[in-house]
């Protein structure tokens, strides 16, 4: 996906914005490289296929507070990570088992803040804590990690909510009420039979 420069700065804004409105409600965010070309830029000697913190010393950074987070975005199109750990921990899947643990958990009246990427990787953001998911199909991401979130730009796409952290008003569940969510989708399908291992 090619990004102008009249666009990537006012795409800018928008990350910007949403940066600091994810800082307002406690969420540790970090300005991350972001795609220029088949490259990612924003810090140098950094060769990856993905977005990672531009400063090196981002751990020491996390819990900056929301004024100082604007400044980040002042001159760049930065992509927004959310350093797990500390209050959001993320448990990516693929889309399809992701689709199916959505359904599970609209069913259940429960509302998940859900991020999905251009890749087709679907994450469901809950509190920090308890114990992490383990299985083959699922990543839990926790301390010491971090996850891209809306609205940073990939090399193919734009990283999207599928649920907004609105839509919960900001009230992550435990990562039980995921895990759940995700066996019950893998007993709907014999795709999944790892998942439901997890269960024992």
């Amino acid at each position: 996906m090619e990004w102008s420069d009249s666009w990537r700065g006012a795409f800018r804004i928008e990350l910007r914005a949403e940066a600091v409105n994810l800082a307002w409600h406690g969420w540790p965010v970090l300005p991350g490289t972001y795609p220029a070309g088949e490259r990612w830029a924003g810090r140098d000697g950094v060769e990856d296929s993905g977005p990672v913190p531009v400063h090196h010393d981002w751990q020491e950074r996390i819990g900056t507070k929301a004024e100082q987070v604007a400044t980040w975005w002042a001159g760049h199109s930065y992509s927004i990570l959310l350093a797990t750990g500390h209050g959001v921990d993320a448990v990516e899947v693929g889309a399809d088992l992701g689709r199916r643990a959505a359904v599970e958990l609209r069913a259940a009246g429960i509302p998940v803040p859900i991020v999905a990427t251009p890749e087709g990787r679907w994450m469901f953001l809950v509190a920090s804590g308890g114990t992490p998911i383990t299985d083959p199909d699922v990543t839990h991401y926790g301390q010491g990690e971090y996850v891209p979130l809306p609205p940073s730009p990939g090399q193919v796409g734009v990283v999207h909510w599928r649920v907004k952290p609105q839509i919960c008003a900001w009230h992550l569940p435990h990562v039980d009420v995921v895990r759940e969510a995700l066996l019950q989708a893998a007993d709907h399908t014999s795709d999944y039979g790892l998942v439901a291992a997890d269960r024992s």
